[in-house]
Parts: structure tokens; sequence; C-alpha cells
């Protein structure tokens, strides 16, 4: 399958190093065609650069893999502290933005769902560079629920969190199969109801 050479534009190629070239060139065609879909051929050409130079800074299309999806997970962790900046002192109103946050990104028709979920079927093979990558971010994310749960008084924070964790989980398939106005479109209302639950 083809990908777009003009990723990048000629001023991105001007300012951007090579290797943030080729990570941000890397990351827009994974994300859009999926890692097994490009080659190294299509990330360079895009990248403006060739093979040679992203060889030099990635020993292999798999640690490129890897670096895109570490560079995704970091991006989520500073979501998380803009949660916490946004709505200090307050977990139920924190735990509100999360949902509210998540449904917007369900319904975004430029989304294809949650990058290392996607990553993580395409990428089978337990030695894969990536997959210690993806398993730490997904056990993250749903430590930071438990820890929001708990701040919010419910009995089983675990269990609350495991609730909302899967529900996100499934509206990202949901959304890309059905569509975003199946179930996904209810997101923070099942979320909220599911805190409902435990809270009363």
């Amino acid at each position: 399958m083809g990908a777009p050479a003009n990723t990048l534009s000629s001023h991105a190629n001007s300012q951007m190093p090579p290797r943030e070239r080729i990570l941000v060139a890397s990351g827009d065609l994974f994300y859009r065609l999926g890692i097994r879909a490009v080659g190294v051929e299509a990330i360079a050409e895009a990248a403006g650069t060739n093979k040679m130079t992203l060889y030099r800074h990635f020993s292999s299309k798999d640690e490129l893999v890897a670096e895109y999806l570490r560079r995704l997970a970091g991006d989520a962790g500073k979501f998380w502290d803009e949660l916490a900046a946004a709505h200090p002192g307050e977990p139920r109103a924190q735990l509100t933005g999360w949902l509210q946050a998540m449904e917007a990104h369900l319904l975004d028709t430029d989304q294809r769902g949650c990058a290392l979920a996607n990553a993580a079927i395409e990428l089978p093979e337990k030695n894969h560079p990536a997959k210690c990558v993806i398993e730490q971010f997904k056990i993250e994310q749903r430590e930071r629920l438990i820890a929001l749960c708990g701040q919010i008084g419910v009995a089983e924070p675990e269990m609350l969190a495991d609730e909302l964790f899967l529900l996100l989980e499934g509206a990202r398939v949901s959304a890309q199969s059905v569509g975003r106005q199946g179930p996904a479109s209810r997101f923070v209302r099942m979320g909220e109801a599911l805190i409902a639950g435990h809270v009363g």
C-alpha cells in the first residue's frame, strides 16, 4: 500500500533535524496506514531523507516503532498532568474531564482509535521492542484511573477503574467498527452511570 510522500511541509523539513522528521513522518504514516503497511522507504521519503539516515538514527524499523509509541505514551502522561492542573484537588471533576476528553477523541473523525492498542494487535511477536512500551503504557493508564477512583472515595476503586478502562477499550473498537454514532457516542453517559453505581 502506497503512502503519501509529502507528510511534512518543506518548511518543517528545513526546520527539523533528521531524527525528528523521521519520527513525525513515521508517526503519521503508522497511525493512518498501519505499522505493517508502511516500509522504511516510504518513511524516509515522507521525512525528506533516505534509508541510510533513518538507520543511522534507528537500528531497525522495530526500534523506530518502539520510539514512536514511547513518545505517544509520554504525551498521555502530560494529559493527566493537565487534567490535574485544570481541576486541582477535585478528583471527581478530573474523572469527568477524563470521560469528556476520551469521548471527544472517540468521536473525532480523524482518529483511528488508540495507537498503542492498534500496535498491540499488529505486533504479535512477544519479543518486539514495542511490546514492553505498550504493556507499560496500559498498566500506567489503569493505575492512574485506580488512583483517581480511590480519591473520589468509592469502596472498590480498582473495580470501577477496570470498568471504565474496559468501557474505553470497547468504545474505541465500536467507534471503528460500527461508527461514531453508535455506542461510542454515549461514552460519557455510560461512564457517569458506572461511577454513580459505585458512589451511592
